[in-house]
Parts: structure tokens; sequence; C-alpha cells
């Protein structure tokens, strides 16, 4: 696996992530609250991964971006796409810490109340997550310098 590689895997990491999510969810709606508990791990644990990937990619390539390539009316949607994943992004992590940490302590009524704004939340970052790398990279390929 080289560089180049991470950002497939990062894409396969936010939808596994999603999966997750949405299959905790769905347990949890259902009252099936152990395996809501297996799914939401598996959820955290995928998503430090991607983020360690994520950080690693960016890091190796010295913070240089790739441009995006798409032309028309496609760039200010992928710009919406990508600022709004951004700026939820930066949320996301503190939401999901503090969804955490009422569960440690058995408080369920709390956990509840703010797992009701991290899920979507989260559930959106990771979606657009995948969404923007496909956009970047196999919708509208890179141009290749010359």
């Amino acid at each position: 696996m080289t560089i180049s590689d991470l950002p497939a895997l990062n894409a396969s990491l936010n939808a596994l992530s999603t999966a997750f999510i949405s299959a905790g969810w769905i347990l949890i709606r259902r009252g099936h609250w152990r395996q809501h508990i297996a799914c939401m791990i598996s959820a955290v644990l995928t998503s430090t991964l991607f983020l360690a990937s994520y950080l690693t990619y960016h890091y190796a390539r010295g913070g240089q971006s790739t441009r995006f390539s798409g032309e028309g009316i496609i760039r200010p949607i992928y710009f919406t796409i990508l600022i709004s994943h951004i700026l939820l992004a930066f949320a996301i992590l503190p939401l999901v810490l503090i969804t955490l940490v009422p569960v440690f302590r058995r408080r369920w009524e709390k956990h509840t109340r703010i797992g009701r704004w991290t899920m979507p939340l989260w559930l959106y970052v990771s979606v657009t997550g995948v969404l923007v790398y496909f956009m970047l990279y196999r919708w509208f390929p890179p141009l290749l310098p010359q």
C-alpha cells in the first residue's frame, strides 16, 4: 500500500462508519441495545482509523491538497458539499466524545438527548466523506501534471 492508496482506504472507512452508524441507529430504535453498542463501538473504531489514515495522507503530502477538476454547475455543488463536510467534521469529534461520556456514567437519558444531534451529523459527515472522494478522485479525477 502506498500513500496514493489512502484516499480509497479513507472512503472505505467512511463507508463502513456509515453502515455501523446506520445499523446502530436502527438497532437502538428496535430496542436491541447490546447490538447497538457493538455497532457504535465499531463506528468509533472505523472513524478513528479513518482519522489516522487521513492525517497520515495529508502529512505525507506536506499539506498539499488535490485540485477538483470538475467544471460548470458541479463546481459549486462540490464545494458546498466539501465546505459543509469540513465544518461538520471539525464539530463531530467533540460531539462523539460528548455523546460517549454519559454512557460510561450510565446516564442514558443524557446520552440519548445528545445522541439525537450527534447521529445525523456524524452520518452526514461519513456520507459526504465518501461523496467527496468519488467526486474528487473517481468522477472528476485530478488532472495530471504535464
